[in-house]
């Protein structure tokens, strides 16, 4: 059962237990991206931050037959040059927001994924999709490229000569082209498997003590952007952090007691 439900004109903010759910909830414009959306997501992200003593895990999904198609091209057409950099900043910003959660992400892509939709699975953690989701960033057969992390996040995560590939052909990929590459984590037969895949791994992440998840990922995301001795110091800052905690001693009292430890993100 929900605990809480905020519901907005185009963004949904679920919670269950220690899982957020956030939904782009434009189903009739294939969630695409306008400036109120992203503005609102901005908004939820900033919240979550705030409350990650409650919140966990994060997982972004789409409602109806779409993740996100991208950017909202018709709202695109009325904007004069200006609005469009006002608006190709707001979608950088908050993905960026996205990326730099404390909190584990998960992007549960239910269908299309194009554009900033893509580049919105980018700055996920972790990635799953359903067979039949079609993906890829096709900027460059619009006559724009990349805006909102792509031409970074996805050489990073595949290579640059894969990446260079993917964004200068437009090429749209399935689920199973993608986990070949390397963007997914795994892929469910439908909707509903997809759901309770995301949730099951959200609440795998969840049972652990946060703070040292929190500090996991910060390590991983950090270390990766310098060389090996660097990223070996920014673990150990990394570990330092979790050695006063109180879930790292409750972890050694269960482990003697042989019980299973009760984390309280402290």
């Amino acid at each position: 059962m929900l605990q809480e439900q905020e519901t907005v004109q185009s963004v949904k903010l679920d919670r269950h237990d220690h899982v957020a759910v956030i939904t782009l909830n434009r189903p009739a414009d294939l969630n695409a991206l306008n400036y109120e959306t992203l503005v609102r997501l901005g908004e939820i992200v900033a919240e979550i931050r705030e409350d990650r003593h409650q919140i966990r895990v994060v997982i972004v999904t789409g409602a109806g037959r779409a993740f996100s198609a991208g950017a909202d091209l018709k709202e695109r057409r009325t904007l004069n040059e200006q609005q469009v950099r006002r608006n190709v900043r707001a979608i950088q910003d908050v993905f960026t927001a996205m990326e730099e959660l404390p909190q584990p992400t998960i992007a549960a892509v239910n269908g299309y994924a194009f554009g900033g939709g893509f580049e919105l699975m980018l700055a996920c953690d972790l990635r799953l999709a359903v067979r039949d989701a079609r993906m890829g960033l096709t900027e460059v057969s619009l006559g724009i490229i990349p805006g909102a992390g792509g031409t970074q996040r996805l050489p990073r995560l595949i290579g640059p000569a894969r990446a260079k590939e993917l964004i200068l052909t437009a090429r749209k990929m399935n689920a199973q082209d993608a986990l070949q590459y390397g963007l997914l984590n795994g892929i469910a037969d439908d909707a509903e498997q997809l759901h309770t895949m995301t949730l099951d791994l959200a609440n795998e992440i969840a049972s652990n003590a946060p703070l040292a998840v929190y500090q996991a990922k910060y390590a991983i995301n950090w270390g990766s952007h310098v060389g090996l001795y660097s990223g070996l110091e920014v673990e150990a800052q990394a570990y330092e952090m979790i050695i006063p905690t109180k879930d790292r001693a409750e972890a050694l009292e269960a482990f003697a007691d042989k019980r299973k430890p009760v984390f309280r993100g402290v």
